[in-house]
Order: C-alpha cells, then sequence, then structure tokens
C-alpha cells in the first residue's frame, strides 16, 4: 500500500505533464498570415502584368533597406543568402507574407512571425525582384477549387505531405533542430505557393511531380479539413497526431486505474482498523465483567466464612 502511495504523485505529474506537452504541442508555431493577402476565386497571373514602374521603384527602396544587406543589392545573393533572381514572385510572397524573412538572425532557421511589411509594401518588393529576372512561379492571384477534390487532396497529402507535416498538419521536428510548420493558418494562395516553391527545406514539387489539378485538390483538403477539423468520436488535443494522443490516454487511463486501486486500498485498510478497534473495545468489556464477577464470588466465599 505504501508503494503505491508512492506511485501516484509521480504517476501524477506524468499526467499533467503529458497534458501540458500536449497543449503546447497543439499549438500553432508560425503566426496567421494576413487576410489581406487572400483573393476570392484565385487565378494564376505573372506578377509582372499586376504591376507598375511606381511600385517596381518602391519595392527596390524597400529591398535595399531591409534585404540588400544579406542578398544584395541586385538580389545576387551572398555567402550567407540565396540568390533572388528568377525565383519568381510566388516565392518572395510567400516568405514575407508568412513572416519568415527578414531573418533576425543570418544564418539560422527562419521563424514564423507576424509579417514586417503591409500587404502593399509586400508586392512592392515582390514587383522589384521579378523585375530583375523573369522565371520561377508567379504570385497566384486566383486558386479555382470549385472543382478540387478533398478526398484526392488527402491521397496526395499523406503520400508527399503528412511525412513531415503530420497527417493533422500540426506540424513536426525534423532533423538538425529544424521543424515543418504547422498548416492550420494557411490561405489557399500560401498551400499552393508551398508546393510549388518548396520553401526551406521542402521539396519543390513542379507540373511534373503533382498536376495543376492534384495541386488544387491538396489545396482544397488542407484549407477544409486542416484548418477545420472535426475530432468526430473523440477529443482531438490539439491534432498532435494518434501517437502523442494514445500516448494520452495511456497515462490518464493507468492514471485513473491506480487512483481507483488507492481509493479501494485506503478504504479497505480503514475499515479493517476500525473492525480491529471495536474488537480491543469488546474484548475489554468481557474482561471487566470477568473481574466484576470475580469479585463478587470472592465476597460470597468472605460472607460464607463469617456465618460459619
Amino acid at each position: 500500500m505504501r508503494l503505491l502511495r508512492r506511485l501516484i504523485v509521480p504517476f501524477a505529474v506524468l499526467v499533467v505533464a503529458a497534458a501540458i506537452g500536449t497543449f503546447v504541442l497543439g499549438r500553432d508555431r508560425v503566426a496567421a498570415s494576413s487576410t489581406a493577402m487572400q483573393n476570392p476565386g484565385m487565378r494564376l497571373a505573372a506578377s509582372t502584368g499586376l504591376t507598375t514602374a511606381g511600385q517596381i521603384a518602391a519595392g527596390r527602396i524597400l529591398f535595399v533597406q531591409t534585404c540588400s544587406a544579406c542578398h544584395g543589392v541586385d538580389a545576387q545573393g551572398s555567402s550567407i543568402a540565396p540568390k533572388l533572381q528568377g525565383v519568381g514572385g510566388a516565392t518572395v510572397n510567400l516568405w514575407l507574407s508568412e513572416g519568415w524573412m527578414p531573418l533576425r538572425t543570418p544564418e539560422t532557421q527562419p521563424e514564423g512571425k507576424p509579417p514586417s511589411f503591409t500587404p502593399a509594401q509586400i508586392n512592392q518588393i515582390v514587383a522589384y525582384v521579378v523585375s530583375l529576372k523573369a522565371g520561377g512561379f508567379p504570385v497566384p492571384t486566383e486558386v479555382p477549387l470549385r472543382n478540387a477534390s478533398a478526398a484526392e487532396g488527402f491521397l496526395m497529402f499523406s503520400l508527399n505531405c503528412a511525412p513531415c507535416h503530420t497527417i493533422t498538419g500540426a506540424g513536426d521536428a525534423l532533423a538538425d533542430g529544424l521543424h515543418a510548420p504547422p498548416l492550420r493558418q494557411a490561405s489557399a494562395q500560401e498551400v499552393l505557393e508551398a508546393i510549388r516553391t518548396g520553401p526551406g527545406n521542402m521539396p519543390k514539387f513542379g507540373p511534373g511531380d503533382i498536376s495543376n489539378q492534384q495541386a488544387l485538390d491538396v489545396v482544397e483538403y488542407v484549407t477544409k479539413y486542416i484548418k477545420h477539423p472535426t475530432d468526430i468520436g473523440g477529443i482531438g488535443l490539439g491534432g498532435v497526431g494518434p501517437v502523442a494522443e494514445g500516448f494520452v490516454g495511456l497515462f490518464v487511463g493507468v492514471g485513473v486505474c491506480l487512483l481507483a486501486a488507492y481509493w479501494v486500498g485506503d478504504r479497505t485498510a480503514r475499515d479493517e482498523d476500525e473492525h480491529g478497534h471495536d474488537g480491543d473495545e469488546h474484548g475489554d468489556g468481557e474482561d471487566g465483567d470477568a473481574h466484576h464477577g470475580a469479585g463478587l464470588d470472592s465476597g460470597d466465599q468472605e460472607t460464607e466464612v463469617a456465618d460459619v
């Protein structure tokens, strides 16, 4: 019984730690992107066709002030930052919209944070970089999802995305201190840009890898089910995945069983102590009666002797 009591406290700590860990892991590690960059009924269009000379000039000023220290004045790249010429507007737009750039510390993994620029400023920087050299994937101004299939998107996501982002899109740790970000706040535009541009350690999926229709199917699945999980049949626990949820269920279930066993054992011990105490009192009463009877017998004997 004492051993069981000693196990209760550390197990309770483990249960609490598991619950806290689930809450922390389930939380998004990247900030929500600006909804101003989302346009209903998107279509693919080249960024250069949406820009003006004024935007390019304003974008150059912003780029020189905030980006040229690492990427160079003309985005030619350096020893600590890649070349941006010819990467396409979608790459620049995605990194700025997600707050991954500018980096707080060069040569570190980008961390999601609120964007450092307004949507208008992001458009200007994109216009300037695209004007330097054509190429890459353009900014998708429309993503038509009317004929997209979430079921097909789930299959593509399971095969190509879940190994890093997890099947629930909660994100996960990778090798060398890197991690895949969660997808619950990603817009349709950002998902499509990520598929085609391959940000960071993510592979770039071109039309030869994932067709345009398949890419739209993935966007449909992410924006419909990952962003709005239903959690049918149980508690989502932050959407950290079935393995972590199973561990939480194990800790909670075994913890409840231990607490129940402790409660039953404690009541049994108390009942035994109470019965033992009652028996002692009953025994003391019988001894008193015996002594009283013995006193009466001796008194009668003395009276008989006196009569004689």
